[in-house]
């Protein structure tokens, strides 16, 4: 998942650079985009409209409200961070790692040759890999914290790189988002929990998972149960998947980007829930973020997909607002009313057929 630091300006410009290349690009489009916030800038809260069209910049407010009338279950709170974990030293990083220089979106797509695609099927599958294994994990008790621990060592012992440690400060090697979380959630001492009684229902938690192999990341994520949860929420996570896969299913050469936003957007109309506009899918490859920036919601987005071409899709679905609200760990993304939100993401080829899902076992 893409996003950009909250700003004074409604109107922001990125700075980025190419992996491997120290030229800087600037961009010139305003993106809807959301990763941390900027030190020194006190957010405010600004609402947007479920039918406002075209990209909106997102500038945050701080909840301190740990209980919201017709909540059944507690407000998410921050835990303990432990330290960053270690990487061995014989195991490549991304360029971002070393650098200190913010991260960004990189101009122009991911199109690869038959070597490079072969390489992101085999990031691809270890992330695949990475996330049924942490989402075996799920059970009453467990801290997201081990979680990260665990998929940190996969990953190392398959000699990848975990894609999150180190971006942009990041100081996890997988993202885990419990409940309200929107996206971006830091994994901490927090415990999971279950159903203990008739009105307090177990957490449902996004894991994000992205492995840096052989110079290509994968990219995927899933909405987990933990132990029993209630029946809106089973259907939350249900119809999330539901948009992830309509989306997929339309895409092909020549396909404009913007049917991608309309199918989620359809769907999820159906069943009323809310598409989270502030956080969108991305070109990924050689580097973590690069064009198209795929919006999840209606838009008017005139490019079109390529053969070759690899992105994510990633729609965020709320029960109830789509008007997120930044912790201030300036990472951990929340919803502003505490209702529950899924999030479900594929890295996707662009084939002469239609679309190969790389993230998959």
């Amino acid at each position: 998942m893409l996003g950009k630091g909250a700003s004074s300006s409604l109107n922001p410009r990125i700075l980025t650079t190419f992996a491997g290349d120290s030229r800087l690009i600037r961009s010139t489009r305003p993106l809807p985009l959301l990763l941390r916030s900027n030190p020194g800038i006190k957010p405010v809260s600004m609402q947007l409209s479920r039918t406002l069209s075209g990209i909106t910049n997102l500038l945050f407010n701080r909840s301190n409200v740990d209980e919201l009338p017709g909540i059944k279950r507690k407000r998410l709170r921050p835990g303990k961070v432990s330290p960053c974990r270690p990487v061995p030293s014989d195991i490549p990083q991304p360029p971002y790692v070393k650098s200190r220089k913010p991260p960004g979106i990189v101009s122009g797509p991911e199109v690869h040759d038959e070597t490079g695609i072969d390489c992101m099927r085999a990031s691809g599958r270890l992330a695949a890999q990475v996330l049924e294994y942490a989402g075996s994990l799920v059970k009453p008790g467990i801290t997201t914290d081990e979680i990260d621990q665990a998929v940190h060592q996969m990953i190392i012992d398959n000699g990848a790189y975990p894609s999150p440690l180190g971006y942009g400060g990041f100081p996890k090697s997988v993202c885990t988002s419990v409940n309200e979380c929107i996206c971006h959630g830091i994994p901490d001492s927090r415990a999971l929990e279950v159903c203990l009684t008739e009105v307090f229902d177990g957490d449902i938690v996004n894991i994000d998972v992205t492995v840096y192999l052989n110079g290509y990341h994968g990219d995927t994520s899933k909405t987990f149960y933990c132990g029993e949860v209630d029946e809106e929420a089973k259907k939350l996570v249900q119809v999330t998947k539901e948009c992830l896969d309509k989306a997929i299913s339309v895409c092909a050469p020549g396909v404009e980007y913007k049917k991608i936003g309309k199918t989620i957007q359809d769907h999820a109309d159906i069943h009323r829930y809310g598409v989270v506009r502030q956080f969108v899918g991305h070109g990924v490859g050689r580097v973590f973020h690069a064009d198209p920036v795929i919006m999840h919601y209606r838009n008017k987005d005139p490019g079109r997909m390529i053969l070759n071409q690899t992105f994510t899709i990633e729609p965020m679905l709320t029960i109830g607002s789509i008007n997120p609200i930044m912790w201030d760990d300036n990472w951990t993304v929340v919803t502003e009313d505490g209702s529950l939100s899924a999030q479900f993401e594929h890295t996707i080829v662009i084939t002469k057929d239609g679309a190969e899902i790389l993230t998959q076992c």
